[in-house]
């Protein structure tokens, strides 16, 4: 067995030597004794790691640094509009750049279609890198979005370039502008032209000369065209702010004016002598919105936009979704109160610029936007989701607004409306009727009298999820289970059958078997009232029924996500396994108002008071699992969450110190004040309106019921949970004389992920936090 030798040991055998300096011998020896001595060390660590995977030991270093645990992918696919095959990106056979490979899903057969060499542009050694592309209808050119930067979340800037396969020439688009400047590039139905959006504004580029039109001229930091500002990119998850024409002709878009909103400052301190500054219209609650409207300018060099005449102040209202109506004529919008409990579907006269509405979504708390409308019927009607019966439902809708006719019913929850056939008559969809940590693809008929009909196997239960062909003959078939990484398959449909596994995961899933765990359990909790709740656990490996067992409950608990999905978690099911090696017993339970398929009321009862019933649901279960589980230590509870989760960590602490002894908040809001108008007023209200709900729903009104241990940890650099939460709180709890512990990581961002080695100090930091404030192990 090799020893593991410390760096401490090693700094003290060195100053144990003798001095060197006149002597050329012992100065060799020297190097050669040091030299020994790292490879000792390099040897011990390799061999340390390498004893944790022998033991079946999990490691941050195996599971974060060496990322050991990798699943493997499949695709982006682009399935052709025919739906006989689909396109790929593959890396070239000599290893040098990437090429794109059409797939037929009859036969498997591979041709490549475009190879690493026409994607090398003239002078360069290296091949473009694929981030994103595109092919013309016709399939003769392809539209390559390369070198791409980091705007708010994605990468949405960059380069474009279009290789012309009939005569193999590839040019870079956007004429001589700034590199990485391009954004949402895209080709006009006949593929003769090309625009995209550079500094807010618009342009099109004609393909066979290169001439550019400059199609808006009033683009500025303060009036965007074509794209988004920050708030209606992370709460409307609007980020591509224009639309072709079906024609070619002309083009619709969105343009925000953010002049009169007041700016939030990031501070940068440590990436140069000064700190450096970076503003950001950042509308927090009850503040002002930016202004809001969609125009049709026509591609010519002196085109002016024609604004859509929407009724209502554009800046208490959101156009939350603009798509071209099926036709050149007219466009459809989906227009928000700011309260957004109003959702109404507008035809708008792409010419006249008039508004009609025809359809009107209320609800008494919140509305959700509508991602696409599908046209069927040739566009007299469409497929609308709603839950105006007290489930997501299908609905068909007509053009005119005369009528909207339900199509699927039954307490069930539509997911996903994944493709609608009109030829067919047919609607595919993913719902789970019995189990809301799953999901299934089922099929119906769109007049709703054939009942749905489950296609995926009844022997796989877990998630289920889709990319279908537009033929509806394919699909690309993801399967996976919490305990148990996805494999991905071609299967046909509706049959379902497999014509050919694409990734099967089976080198992940014998390294698993190696990792001594026990598999996750789901169960279901009944709190006062009669409600079930869904939730997890996961036991040590060496676990006693007769022993009892300190407890970590990974939280969420806002409308935004769920923790207790029965589909494959990665690295962070991984640590919660790595958590359970260390002797805790880890947990997590979805409360009332998280989006599980339950029906209306379970997601909307935490209306204006976020925070409040889903903490004290998160208390009822613990207390109720403790009772029905005696091997949970009531006296050693840990709570864990990030950015919601890390508010509903707060709350636990300050609300229910009885139950919770130690906890780690992550990117959290601690006032809900301080969050963005979206997000928080389409949960909570107005401020104005809803006082009490601010007040009890945020957690540094309570912070004077702390009595454990508690760690905040916050990026400084978060744009969307600001570090002014964290701050504001650490006051708060210095003029409480309360104790506490916190971790900052600087210019980092929401994620907290950025640098070099971030994310494995940051759980590394947590580990050592839980092992030293919430002893693990069994005890009697």
């Amino acid at each position: 067995m090799l020893p593991t030798v410390s760096h401490e040991l090693t700094l003290r055998i060195l100053a144990e030597q003798p001095a060197t300096r006149t002597c050329s011998r012992n100065r060799k020896l020297m190097k050669t004794y040091v030299a020994g001595i790292i490879a000792l060390v390099a040897l011990g660590v390799s061999y340390s790691v390498q004893a944790a995977a022998d033991s079946g030991d999990l490691t941050l270093e195996r599971i974060i640094t060496k990322d050991e645990f990798r699943t493997e992918h499949f695709g982006p696919i682009r399935w052709l509009d025919d739906g006989t095959g689909y396109t790929t990106v593959e890396r070239a056979g000599d290893g040098k750049g990437s090429e794109i490979v059409r797939h037929d899903p009859e036969t498997g057969k591979r041709d490549v279609l475009v190879t690493a060499a026409q994607l090398t542009p003239k002078g360069s050694k290296s091949a473009l890198g694929i981030d994103d592309y595109v092919w013309s209808k016709d399939g003769k050119q392809l539209l390559v979005f390369t070198n791409t930067r980091r705007v708010w979340r994605q990468n949405t800037r960059g380069d474009y370039w279009v290789l012309n396969r009939d005569g193999n020439a590839l040019k870079k688009l956007g004429g001589d502008g700034p590199e990485a400047s391009l954004m949402f590039g895209k080709f006009d139905s006949q593929g003769k032209r090309f625009a995209y959006v550079r500094n807010s504004d618009i342009y099109v580029e004609n393909l066979a000369d290169g001439k550019t039109i400059r199609l808006t001229r009033d683009g500025s930091p303060t009036h965007i065209n074509g794209t988004f500002d920050w708030v209606y990119e992370e709460e409307l998850s609007l980020r591509d702010g224009f639309r072709w024409s079906p024609d070619g002709e002309s083009i619709a878009f969105w343009q925000l004016d953010t002049e009169g909103m007041k700016d939030y400052v990031l501070v940068n301190t440590t990436d140069a002598l000064y700190p450096k500054l970076t503003t950001i219209r950042y509308p927090k609650v009850g503040e002002q919105n930016p202004s809001c409207r969609v125009g049709v300018i026509d591609v010519r060099a002196d085109a002016k936009p024609r604004w859509m005449n929407v009724p209502g102040d554009p800046r208490e209202h959101y156009i939350a979704r603009m798509e071209w109506a099926g036709n050149s004529d007219e466009l459809v919008l989906q227009q928000l109160n700011r309260l957004q409990n109003t959702d109404k579907i507008m035809l708008a006269n792409a010419q006249t610029g008039a508004v009609k509405t025809i359809l009107t979504e209320q609800d008494a708390a919140w509305i959700d936007v509508v991602d696409e409308l599908h046209w069927v019927n040739d566009g007299k009607q469409f497929v609308w989701p709603s839950e105006r019966d007290g489930w997501r439902h299908l609905y068909l809708a007509s053009r005119d607004g005369s009528k909207c006719e339900q199509i699927t019913s039954g307490a069930f929850d539509v997911i996903d409306n994944l493709r609608v056939d009109s030829k067919a008559g047919v609607i595919d969809f993913t719902a789970s009727p019995q189990n809301a940590t799953q999901a299934y693809l089922f099929r119906t008929s769109i007049d709703g009298k054939t009942p749905p009909r489950r296609l995926s196997p009844r022997e796989q239960p877990g998630t289920h999820s889709y990319q279908i062909a537009p033929s509806g003959k394919w699909a690309i078939h993801t399967y996976s289970t919490m305990n148990d990484p996805p494999v991905i398959e071609l299967v046909s449909l509706p049959d379902h059958k497999v014509a050919r596994t694409l990734v099967s995961n089976n080198a992940l899933r014998e390294k698993l078997k190696s990792v001594r765990k026990r598999n996750a359990e789901f169960f279901r909790v009944n709190i006062d009232g009669g409600v079930d709740l869904d939730g997890w656990i996961i036991k040590p490996p060496d676990f006693r029924e007769d022993r009892r067992y300190p407890v970590i409950v990974h939280v969420y608990g806002e409308p935004a996500g769920q923790t207790v999905v029965d589909h494959w978690g990665g690295q962070r099911y991984l640590w919660h396994q790595l958590l359970a090696q260390h002797g805790y017993i880890v947990l997590s339970v979805d409360n009332r108002g998280t989006p599980a398929p339950k029906g209306r009321a379970w997601r909307k009862c935490i209306y204006r008071q976020i925070g409040i019933l889903a903490s004290k649901d998160q208390a009822d279960a613990l207390r109720t699992l403790e009772k029905q589980w005696p091997f949970l230590d009531a006296k050693r509870v840990g709570v864990w969450g990030w950015s919601g989760g890390g508010s509903m960590t707060l709350n636990a602490m300050f609300r229910y110190p009885d139950l919770y002894q130690t906890g780690i908040a992550i990117a959290f809001i601690s006032d809900q004040r301080l969050y963005d108008t979206i997000y928080q007023e389409r949960y909570m209200g107005l401020p104005k309106d809803n006082p009490e709900g601010f007040r009890d729903g945020s957690p540094i009104t309570f912070a004077g019921g702390l009595m454990g241990n508690l760690l905040l940890i916050h990026g400084t650099g978060d744009d969307n949970c600001h570090y002014q939460s964290c701050e504001r709180l650490v006051d708060r709890l210095i003029a409480l004389n309360k104790s506490f512990e916190m971790m900052a990581y600087p210019n980092r961002t929401h994620a907290i992920r950025e640098g070099e080695n971030t994310s494995r100090h940051l759980y590394e930091t947590m580990l050592r936090y839980f092992e030293r404030n919430l002893p693990a192990g069994p005890q009697e």
